[in-house]
């Protein structure tokens, strides 16, 4: 089993991520990793934070010669705002926030609540994925993630090669698919930070190259919709997950839902086995399963809980009527999100991967792959 906890608090020495039952010899490289800490930090809307923060991974356990030995990974992000032991408590809790939840559960304070519930903490989670990245590409898999929705405007990608799709993404400001809808979404946000307000969206995941049957129906805890449904739902701010038409599927009948399936015998050694559909409404799932087409997954990200002018909350040591309390915040996290719900989904697939052709090393991997894929071939 391939999976993987995190430790820190948002302003505390650093965060940690430990990952368990990562296969031995797969090379580590560090740069992929930081490349996806930096683009977790960017995006249009962003705070002050971004810019003290200069995130990068440290690598302290698990790696020989940058090459993994089957042991625990642990990896190491720090914070260079590390100001915890000097913040004061917070007395009014703000809406939409774990502040007063948690509090009352811990029967403690809200800061000992909202430094850890802090979407800092994703930044070891995108440093798990990008590691599980470098596995999925052992086995040609690669996951892309992109913005299709900010504050209620939608971006449509545009009609291009996956290439330049990855491009287009990677020159956006607000990480989405049409270079002509960028001003217009900066204006949006700008708008917003001017009436101390924030913004939500919905990310988009797409992962190319998985083969059949990565997930089960078998069991309910091991069906992989389900699986990647809780991965992405336990990210900060994330509201619901769609894979494939998502809800637009029960507005519709089952004709104009369901993939047709067809063989094209030129693909018959490609990861689908030569079965081919003409849309993917299931998103490549169906009953718990990989079904050879493209994972399509989506997230519904809420605007960011810290008002530059709060709403209505109340003083817990008075319990008079206040307003909630403000910390320095973002006014939008959507681009970010995409990247945080990218590298989770990765590891998630990593997880079903692992699981599927067993765990203790690459090369025992690889040729378990091979041979699967060589007797379904001949069935």
């Amino acid at each position: 089993m391939l999976r993987y906890w995190t430790a820190g608090e948002s302003h505390g020495k650093t965060l940690l991520a430990l990952i368990d039952g990562f296969p031995a010899g797969v090379t580590i490289d560090p740069e992929p990793i930081n490349v996806e800490l930096r683009r977790r930090q960017g995006g249009y809307g962003r705070g002050g934070r971004q810019r003290i923060e200069t995130d990068a991974v440290n690598i302290l356990a698990g790696v020989w010669k940058g090459v993994t030995l089957g042991s625990p990974l642990a990896l190491e992000v720090p914070n260079r705002d590390t100001k915890l032991e000097r913040m004061e408590d917070l007395s009014r809790p703000r809406p939409g926030h774990g502040d007063l939840a948690g509090a009352m559960k811990y029967l403690g304070s809200i800061r000992g609540v909202l430094e850890r519930a802090s979407a800092r903490e994703t930044a070891v989670r995108v440093a798990a994925g990008a590691v599980a990245r470098q596995l999925l590409a052992e086995f040609g898999i690669t996951a892309f993630g992109y913005v299709v929705e900010l504050g209620g405007e939608p971006i449509e990608p545009v009609d291009v090669p996956m290439q330049e799709l990855r491009r287009i993404r990677d020159e956006s400001a607000v990480y989405g698919l049409d270079p002509d809808r960028d001003d217009a979404i900066k204006a949006l946000i700008d708008a917003a930070g001017k009436d101390g307000d924030t913004l939500g969206g919905i990310v988009e995941v797409r992962v190319d190259g998985l083969p059949f049957g990565l997930g089960t129906h078998a069991q309910w805890d091991r069906k992989l919709d389900g699986r990647l449904a809780q991965a992405v739902m336990a990210v900060q701010a994330i509201k619901g997950v769609e894979i494939g038409l998502g809800f637009e599927a029960a507005r519709r009948r089952g004709s104009q839902v369901h993939d047709p399936i067809q063989y094209d015998e030129s693909q018959r050694h490609s990861p689908n086995l030569g079965f081919v559909r003409p849309t993917n409404n299931a998103g490549g799932l169906e009953a718990g399963m990989t079904n050879g087409q493209p994972l399509v997954i989506r997230a519904a990200k809420k605007p960011i809980s810290t008002l530059a002018r709060p709403l209505e909350s109340i003083n817990l040591d008075t319990k008079e009527r206040e307003a909630a309390s403000y910390e320095r915040s973002d006014i939008c996290a959507v681009p970010a999100a995409s990247v945080i719900i990218e590298n989770v989904v990765a590891f998630e697939v990593a997880c079903a991967l692992v699981d599927k052709f067993g765990g203790d090393s690459l090369t025992e991997m690889k040729a378990r792959y091979e041979l699967y894929l060589d007797m379904a071939r001949e069935m």
